[in-house]
């Protein structure tokens, strides 16, 4: 009996180290950086503007891919990802945006050490796959454009909101991200001719 058994034990561990093994699961990482094409805008202020923080609501917030399957449901996809958390890949895709529009002298980014009169800050309110009726992308981001005049009450120059779906050509995280793209691509342009009818009105920088 104890033969037997030991005799089963070896076949067991033999078909077990024949196995072939798998290999771990890699996710997929994604990148969004729309790309500004066309000549810059005219009106051009000659002092620099910063890209603040940019705030990303959850579930958006992460770098997992997100899919909206009900009302009220949510799903994130690990096996596909952003390169970076989405605060940065889109403070960066707005500042190199900016930067071709030739608005403001120069755009910079928060860790800058220069001292930039104006800041720029968004919030991104929605991104997302809403695959409840057809594939769709929805990016919505609110701007908010402040002077640095060290303690004035209220620095704020304009708020604006801008919310874009765009239909996907089906529901594969190729199709959403390129979605996403076309959808930021869409708004900062937008929001490229309100800036610019900011920059030819802006108040007297501090101290000019």
């Amino acid at each position: 009996m104890i033969k037997r058994m030991l005799f089963i034990v070896a076949i067991l561990v033999l078909t077990a180290c024949s196995l072939p093994t798998r290999a771990p699961v890699t996710p997929t990482s994604w990148m969004v950086s729309p790309d500004r094409t066309g000549p810059a805008i005219q009106t051009r202020s000659n002092v620099w503007l910063n890209v603040g923080s940019v705030s990303v609501a959850p579930p958006f917030d992460g770098r997992a891919l997100v899919y909206r399957l009900g009302d009220q449901c949510y799903e994130k996809d690990f096996y596909n990802v952003y390169t970076v958390i989405p605060a940065e890949m889109i403070s960066n895709a707005e500042r190199q945006w900016l930067n071709k529009a030739n608005i403001f002298a120069a755009t910079v980014g928060q860790n800058n050490s220069f001292f930039p009169y104006y800041t720029l800050q968004l919030t991104v309110n929605e991104c997302y796959g809403d695959y409840r009726i057809k594939p769709e992308e929805v990016v919505g981001v609110e701007f908010f454009l402040s002077e640095s005049t060290g303690g004035k009450a209220n620095p704020l120059i304009g708020a604006n909101r801008y919310s874009k779906r765009i239909a996907l050509k089906d529901n594969t995280p190729e199709a959403l991200v390129v979605g996403q793209q076309q959808a930021l691509a869409a708004i900062f342009k937008e929001y490229e001719g309100q800036l610019s009818k900011y920059a030819a009105n802006l108040p007297k920088p501090l101290g000019q």
